[in-house]
């Protein structure tokens, strides 16, 4: 701050020529975050209209190639759901349900569904059921197509038990 002082006769003015620094130091202030908020729209504009050119320009590496996933193999998992399915439907009074829909869980693997449709033949002498149903495992949803017959003894044998393609 300048102080510029004048003497007439025997007394002393002192005058302010300068503007104080609190003025000036908040138009500093103010010029700085505005200059910190236009260099971060400039830029961050960039990152947004050359992101899209970044994007639109990838092509896609037909070089590369994956192979199909295995069948998943027979488990003991797979033939305890096998069993409970069976079960359950060898066991259905077909006079009873009226197409209703059987609920089967099988407590040892997690797994549950719901068989909708069983079908009871008796061709050549051989009781068959045929049916539908969905697994619920880990592994996810799944559709089955399955078959049954009454065997020697009274014994029921799983004859197909295929997952739905």
């Amino acid at each position: 701050m300048k102080i510029a002082s004048f003497q007439t006769g025997q007394a002393t003015r002192v005058e302010v020529i300068a503007k104080s620094t609190v003025h000036t130091k908040r138009k500093l202030a103010k010029g700085a975050s505005m200059a910190v908020a236009i260099v971060a729209l400039f830029s961050l504009g960039g990152c947004v209209s050359g992101g899209m050119d970044v994007l639109s320009s990838a092509k896609v590496d037909r070089s590369v190639s994956t192979g199909t996933i295995p069948t998943a193999p027979v488990t003991a998992d797979s033939i305890s759901d096998e069993s409970t399915v069976r079960n359950a439907v060898t066991s259905a009074d077909l006079g009873k349900l009226n197409g209703q829909p059987i609920p089967w869980a099988n407590a040892s693997t997690g797994s549950a569904g719901v068989i909708d449709t069983i079908v009871e033949n008796n061709t050549s002498g051989v009781v068959c059921r045929q049916f539908r149903t969905t697994r619920h495992s880990y592994d996810g949803v799944a559709n089955f197509f399955g078959r049954t017959c009454l065997v020697g003894g009274g014994e029921w044998q799983l004859l197909s038990f295929q997952q739905a393609g």
